[in-house]
């Protein structure tokens, strides 16, 4: 997984991206406590989160469309240099009467790393390329943001619970501006677009799935919902199965380590084996460790569900980057992430909602019944009807298959399947 790093661009593009999530994961908790403190309204604290999440869900089409249309260096430092100044401006809010700047300053860091996300993770294919070198990068990617996320948000809490609000905003700024400063050195010019036009303009808002990519995102929000419901039920469950706050510790401790167990493995897997069977059967192993863990021994279940929780991530990313042109690559990788937040905010609502209505066990195990569903939902195969190609080229072919921007189909494949794991031969064109 570290070979990765022998790749300066990639070193330089990782220790950004590190800086980032270190820099945003300081005020997870910084933030909201400041508000609290401010004002000592829990209404007032959940309307930070709420604020948070609106500009994936309401820019994540647009921050697709401009990663495909501009240069993704400039539009990751140009985020990067706007949350660094959205969040210089927190110490401004001194009283509750100047609330207001939090909120316009949290907003603005959220359509920061709306901006960012799609275009990093649509730029990567162009420094690693496309072949071993991408899992690998992903890997360590997620395996850097299992550390960062275990380690950034109780410092910032930490710090903020002291009244060191001015530190946290100063490492924070300081992050983003070395993230801003690392991408600048790279050398590695985005990809181009796509070399023919589109059948019809792509609007700014609108995303573009391929066909395959469409029922991924069907099952994997699916999954997301449900790992929602369930983080939302941890407290709850650990207060009445396993006895108190303590308990939670170790429980989301095993969880944290699986995850950090399952990333270096998540790579060597995702080369060996075709992409959706790997994701369905990944999907289907946190099912059943989640069911363990709400129904069992639950401290040692939980570290089974973070290794292949890790996996998910690492193969279903993968497989975009490799399938999917690169003048899309900002677009498909958007419409994701902003599944990603939606499916986080309606599973956080419906898992105690349910436990509400019809009791904490139910909820849990409905749950688990859920995550299952998505896992049988990623391995479903469906037909796709045969369209009409350009004039001089066979009916079903896709673009990659002629001849325009890759090489012939994988012989091992015959190019019938594009989530085989030869995605790289086989580019959508949407």
């Amino acid at each position: 997984m570290i070979q990765v790093l022998r790749i300066p661009d990639f070193r330089l593009l990782w220790l950004a991206r590190t800086a980032t999530a270190f820099g945003a994961g300081l005020l997870v908790i910084a933030v909201p406590a400041h508000v609290h403190s401010l004002t000592g309204s829990v209404t007032a604290t959940g309307l930070t989160l709420a604020v948070e999440n609106l500009p994936i869900l309401l820019l994540g089409p647009l921050a697709g469309s401009l990663a495909d249309r501009w240069d993704r260096r400039r539009l990751m430092i140009g985020a990067d240099l706007l949350h660094a100044a959205a969040i210089a401006s927190l110490p401004l809010a001194s009283g509750a009467q100047r609330l207001w700047i939090v909120y316009a300053a949290v907003l603005v860091q959220g359509a920061a790393a709306t901006a960012f996300r799609p275009a990093a993770q649509a730029h990567l294919p162009s420094v690693v390329g496309e072949g071993a070198m991408l899992p690998r990068a992903n890997a360590l990617s997620a395996f850097t943001a299992g550390v960062v996320g275990l380690v950034s948000a109780p410092v910032g809490g930490l710090l903020a619970a002291r009244g060191n609000l001015e530190a946290v905003v100063a490492v924070s700024v300081a992050a983003s501006l070395l993230s801003a400063a690392a991408i600048a050195r790279t050398r590695t010019p985005s990809a181009r677009p796509l070399d023919r036009p589109l059948d019809r303009p792509p609007r700014p808002s609108r995303f573009h799935l391929p066909r395959p990519a469409r029922v991924l995102l069907a099952s994997h929000t699916l999954y997301l919902f449900a790992n929602a419901a369930l983080t939302a039920l941890l407290v709850p469950f650990a207060l009445a199965r396993l006895g108190g706050t303590t308990e939670l510790g170790y429980l989301l401790s095993a969880l944290g380590l699986g995850f950090l167990v399952g990333a270096p493995i998540s790579a060597r897997l995702v080369e060996r084996f075709p992409a959706r069977p790997l994701i369905a059967t990944a999907q289907a192993l946190v099912a059943l460790a989640f069911l363990a863990m709400v129904n069992g021994p639950a401290i040692a279940a939980a570290f089974l569900v973070g290794v292949p929780g890790a996996l998910v991530p690492v193969a279903l990313y993968t497989w975009l980057q490799r399938t999917t042109a690169a003048g899309l690559l900002g677009r498909v990788s958007s419409a994701f992430l902003t599944a990603d937040a939606a499916a986080a905010v309606l599973g956080a609502i419906a898992g105690p909602a349910l436990a509400g209505a019809a009791g904490l066990p139910v909820a849990l195990n409905a749950a688990c019944a859920v995550a299952m569903l998505a896992a049988l939902i990623t391995c479903s195969r469906e037909r796709e009807p045969v369209q009409p190609g350009p004039a001089g080229q066979p009916p079903g072919l896709t673009g990659a298959q002629a001849g325009e921007g890759a090489g012939p189909a994988c012989p091992r494949h015959d190019g019938h399947d594009p989530t085989s794991g030869c995605g790289h031969d086989q580019r959508v064109h949407g």
